[in-house]
Formats: C-alpha cells, structure tokens, sequence
C-alpha cells in the first residue's frame, strides 16, 4: 500500500520552505535566505511552513507583499531590531513573582495554585512586537490573502500542538478547498492570525500556551512526528528544510563528568521535540526516493518523488549561546544560572531563549556564512537540477 503522504496530487512544480522550530535559533534561518535571496532574487518558494519559532520567519514572509529579496531584507531587520526583553518580561520583579507562585503551586500540591499563571514568564512583550511587525488588519495577516491572488503563495501553513487533544494542527491559509485529515496531524483552514504564530512559538512550559478556538495550542514541534508531512500534503515535490542545529556528533568521554544540570537534561529533551525528528523524516524520505528509482514503479504505485535538502549549522549553537550568556539581562541571568552548570561548554536550552542582539547577530552571521559554502548545491537543487538528498 503506499505511502499516503506520497500520493500524487496531479499538482504542477511546487518548491516548499520548511523553517523549523528552536526559539532563538530561527535566527539562523535567516541568514541563510538572505545568501540564497543575492545569489537566487528570482527564487520564491510557492509554499510555506512554519513550526514552532519557523513560524515567525514564514508568516512574516508569506505577508510580505514586496518581492522576495525584499521581503527577506525585511525579515532580516526584524530579528536585527529584537532583543529579549521584547519577547519576555525580563525585570527581576515579574520573574521573582512569578517564580515564587510556580513554587507555591508545587509546594502546596496544586492547592494554592494561581489560575493566572500561564507559563515560566510573561510573552506579552512578543506580542506586542509581532502586532507591531506583521502586517495586519484586526490580527489577519493581511498580505497572505494578495499573494494568494497573485499567484506567487500557493499556501501557507502553520503548525500548533493542540493541548486537549495532544494532536498536531496545521492551520492552513490556501485557495486549495482540499485539505487532509489525518489521526495525528489535523488540516484547518483559516485566514491566518498574529494568535497562530504566537501559538506556534510558545515553547512548551516555558511560554505560555495560546486559546485558539476552543482548546489552548502551543508549539508547533511538540507532537509533529513528520516534520516534512505538511508540505507533501500541499503538493509540494521539492523541500528546503532549514533546521537549527548542528548535525550530532557522538564523542565518548574519557571521563565521567558531573552530574547534568536541569538546564542540559532540558536542552536534550528540547532538541529531541524540535530538531531531531526533521533528521529522521528527511532520511525516510531519502530512503523513499531510492525505492522509486530502483524500482520505476512511480506511476504505477500512485506515488512521487519528492526531493530533500536540509540546511544546518556548522556549528554547535548552544556553545555559541553559552559563550554570549553574559549578554542576557541580570535578572534573567541570575535566575537561569540556577539551571545549569558552570561546567557546561554548550547550552541547547539557552541557546532558544537568548535573544539578545549580539547573540542573533552571530546565527544570522553563521547562517549566511554556511549558505555560502553550500551555495552551488543549494541553487542547482532549487532549479531542479540535482535530485539527490543532500543533508549537511
């Protein structure tokens, strides 16, 4: 039987953007669209996908109405004019309060638990600071539905994690009536909202969970399986994955080291949610391609070929967040050193939470950089003229 995520759609060529999740780190996505928007302005991918802080980066390009070495331009100084304290409240005050009610909460059993408190601290910040950079009309995105009708966008989809259900959504702005259902991952259109990207981003616990209709939705990467389902479902038979994370290294200790900190225990549980799951997709759909060209059975199987390429970091971002945890503000500072070890030379869970400009700079920088290095591979595999599945 085959695979209905390969079924084919009788769609014409259509290349998907895949921006993943990661906090902070999506900061590197966008180094490596602006390398690809000078060498390739007349590159523009005809679907979208966002998951988790990806969401961000591909909603903001999917309202863009300028052309796409514009509109990555535009993205760009977004993140260049971020910092942490416009996406979380970062006086010592609010996290003092709100660290006290979350100790309260489990020292009492539940019994003394505040019904307000939603999350480790307060987004309101990131709200106000996506309100005030994606363009909207009463919270809907207002170009997505323009470059619908242009014909450039053929969709945009965003992913959330519903907390009721424990399901995948992906909430889907298309001129396409034909969505899919599936047990794990459920299509709905919408017209697309600043509330469905603040839903996609809101890092589980840490930030607080998003209502979206009837039910509280957080990050998109907490039960999404298959990362690269949402673009097949839409047609698309070419994938550019941008993931933030270096490919893992295994290295054997030549002694036992201390103790892990909550703060590494946390970084490995976030890069197993987020960033692990895209390698293991994007090497079944590797494996996929292989099958259909030995066997030639495309037609006769219903299925298609879908081409992979997945960029990432030639670096380790939690070292380079580690490095630049003295730019984060005191209070913040003081509290999260409580977390983790002095010891430890990488931070993945700080890594998505540091916001500060300096630190988003070097991603952007890195990204850029490692675009360049790869530039050939990327622009003959966006024109269609390689087909292999190169995954650096």
């Amino acid at each position: 039987m085959p695979n209905p995520d390969l079924l084919d759609t009788d769609r014409a060529d259509r290349t998907a953007l895949l921006l993943t999740g990661g906090g902070a780190r999506a900061a590197y996505q966008v180094g490596c669209l602006r390398h690809i928007a000078s060498v390739m302005p007349e590159f523009r991918p005809q679907i979208l996908t966002g998951i988790s802080a990806g969401a961000i980066n591909a909603a903001h390009l999917a309202a863009n109405t300028r052309d796409w070495q514009h509109s990555v331009d535009d993205l760009s100084k977004l993140w260049s004019n971020l910092d942490t304290e416009q996406v979380f409240c970062t006086d010592f005050g609010n996290l003092l309060w709100r660290m006290i009610k979350w100790g309260t909460r489990f020292a009492s059993g539940g019994t003394l638990s505040s019904k307000d408190l939603k999350g480790m601290v307060d987004t309101t910040p990131l709200r106000h600071f996506l309100d005030r950079n994606l363009p909207h009309q009463r919270g809907q995105l207002s170009g997505v539905a323009e470059n619908l009708a242009d014909g450039w966008l053929d969709a945009l989809a965003i992913i959330t994690t519903n907390y009721t259900t424990g399901r995948s959504t992906a909430w889907v702005e298309t001129q396409n009536e034909e969505l899919w259902q599936r047990a794990q991952l459920r299509a709905v259109a919408t017209r697309m909202t600043v509330q469905h990207v603040l839903a996609s981003a809101a890092l589980p616990i840490f930030f607080p969970a998003v209502a979206l209709g009837n039910a509280w939705h957080g990050d998109g990467g907490v039960r999404l399986s298959a990362p690269l389902s949402p673009a097949l479902h839409l047609g698309a038979n070419r994938i550019l994955a941008v993931s933030p994370r270096m490919r893992p290294v295994t290295q054997v200790p030549d002694h036992l080291p201390s103790y892990p900190a909550p703060a590494q225990i946390a970084g490995v549980m976030l890069n197993a949610v987020f960033l692990d799951l895209l390698d293991y997709d994007a090497l079944q759909m590797s494996r996929i391609n292989r099958l259909i060209e030995a066997t030639g059975r495309e037609e006769a199987e219903g299925m298609r070929k879908v081409d992979v390429m997945v960029l990432r970091p030639s670096r380790d971002v939690g070292v380079i967040a580690a490095q630049n945890e003295y730019r984060l503000p005191k209070a913040f500072r003081f509290f999260e050193r409580g977390l983790s070890s002095r010891e430890d030379q990488s931070a993945d869970a700080l890594s998505m939470v540091n916001f500060e400009p300096e630190y988003l700079k070097l991603l952007i920088e890195l990204g850029e950089e490692d675009a360049s290095r790869n530039s050939d591979a990327i622009t003959a595999f966006l024109r269609g003229e390689a087909c292999s599945v190169p995954i650096w």
